[in-house]
C-alpha cells in the first residue's frame, strides 16, 4: 500500500522571528517543486504565525513542537489545539524525547493531548523510542510496546488515520549515532504490526511511521529505501535550508 512520504522538521528552541522568516523563505523556493512527499516544519511558538505567513499557499505545512490536553483555561504558559490552529497549524509533535526527558511527559499526558489535538482538528505526530541502557537489556519491543499502548489509547479508527507514528531512539538523537536502516527497519516493522493488532491490518499499512535520530543529508536513502520507514523527523540538519532540503528531496 502506497503511504505518502512524510518530511517533518523539528527547529527546537531555535531560531528567533526574522532567522525563522529567513530560514523559510529559502526553503519555500528550494523545494517549491516538490510534490510527491509531505513537508512539516515546526519552529517555536512564537515563530509560528510568522511563519505561517510566509508558506501559505506553498507546499510546506506547520506543525507545533508541543500542545496542552485542555481547549482554555488558567493554565500559564500552555497552548491550546485551538490557539495552534489559528495560528496556521495542522500539526503538533506529542512526546518528543525531550519532552519527556526534561518536563515529565508520560505515555498519559500523551494521550491526553492526542485525543485533545484530534478532538480539534490537528493531525498528530506522536513521539516514541528507547533509551541507550533499555536498548542494552534488550527492552526495546517491550517499552515501545507500553508507549504504544499508553499513548495511542482509546483513539477511534477515524482518528488513528490523522496519526503519524515517529520512532526515536533516544541514543540517536543529537548524539550523531544512527540506527542503521536495518535496526530502524526492524523496528518499524515491529510498531506496524503493535497498531495491527489494535487497530486491524488496514489501518495499520495506512499509518505513517517516521524514523528520527541524527537524520542526515548522507543517510536518508538508505533510511526511505526501507519498505516501512514513511519519512523522518529531523532535528539539527532541519536548521540549514541547504541540508533540510536535501533531505525533502531523498532518492528513492
Amino acid at each position: 500500500m502506497s503511504r505518502t512520504p512524510l518530511i517533518a522538521g523539528n527547529w527546537k528552541m531555535y531560531k528567533t522571528i526574522p532567522e525563522a522568516v529567513e530560514t523559510v523563505e529559502q526553503l519555500k523556493e528550494a523545494i517549491k517543486d516538490v510534490s510527491s512527499r509531505e513537508v512539516v516544519i515546526a519552529p517555536s511558538f512564537v515563530c509560528l504565525f510568522p511563519v505561517a505567513e510566509v508558506i501559505r499557499r506553498s507546499n510546506i505545512a506547520l506543525a507545533a513542537q508541543n500542545v496542552f490536553w485542555e481547549d482554555e483555561g488558567a493554565y500559564t504558559g500552555e497552548i491550546s489545539p485551538a490557539m495552534l490552529r489559528s495560528g496556521g497549524c495542522t500539526y503538533t509533535i506529542i512526546g518528543h524525547s525531550e519532552r519527556r526527558q526534561y518536563f515529565g511527559e508520560t505515555n498519559e499526558s500523551v494521550n491526553k493531548k492526542s485525543k485533545k489535538s484530534l478532538e480539534g482538528g490537528l493531525k498528530v505526530i506522536v513521539c516514541i523510542g528507547e533509551s541507550l541502557e533499555e536498548r542494552e537489556k534488550k527492552n526495546t519491543f517491550s517499552i515501545l510496546r507500553t508507549q504504544i499502548e499508553g499513548g495511542l489509547r482509546g483513539l477511534t479508527a477515524d482518528q488513528m488515520r490523522e496519526v503519524v507514528i515517529a520512532y526515536e531512539p533516544i541514543w540517536a538523537i543529537g548524539t550523531g549515532k544512527t540506527a542503521t536502516a536495518d535496526q530502524a527497519e526492524e523496528v518499524h516493522q515491529f510498531i506496524r504490526n503493535q497498531i495491527g493488532e489494535k487497530q486491524g491490518k488496514e489501518l495499520s499499512e495506512k499509518t505513517r511511521i517516521l524514523y528520527g535520530g541524527s537524520v542526515k543529508p548522507d543517510n536518508i536513502d538508505e533510511l526511505m529505501a526501507k519498505k516501512n520507514i514513511d519519512g523522518v523527523l529531523v532535528g539539527g540538519a532541519s536548521l540549514k535550508v541547504e541540508s533540510f532540503a536535501r533531505i525533502v528531496k531523498f532518492l528513492f
